[in-house]
């Protein structure tokens, strides 16, 4: 459950081994005491809320860096460790 990416005071973390309730490649975002899950995919929500303002802000990071969140996926399921992302500035 490495944390991947910061920015914002949004933390993104990769549960790679949380592949059977989410079935697809995914993203954990946390921001206070909220958490959503987000596919990597498409940027969809799969499980839980963030506020408005920053679930858009978590969407626009997903799209920016699917590439590299698709590598540290494949990195993180074959038991590497993923590399940190730029967070957005």
């Amino acid at each position: 459950m490495p944390t991947i990416s910061m920015f914002y005071g949004i933390l993104i973390k990769l549960f790679y081994k949380d592949i059977e309730k989410h079935h697809s490649p995914h993203i954990h975002a946390e921001y206070q005491d909220f958490t959503a899950v987000y596919s990597i995919q498409d940027g969809s929500v799969l499980a839980g809320t963030l506020p408005v303002g920053k679930s858009a802000l978590v969407v626009a990071w997903i799209e920016i860096h699917r590439d590299e969140l698709l590598a540290d996926w494949k990195l993180a399921v074959e038991g590497e460790k993923p590399y940190p992302i730029r967070g957005l500035e």
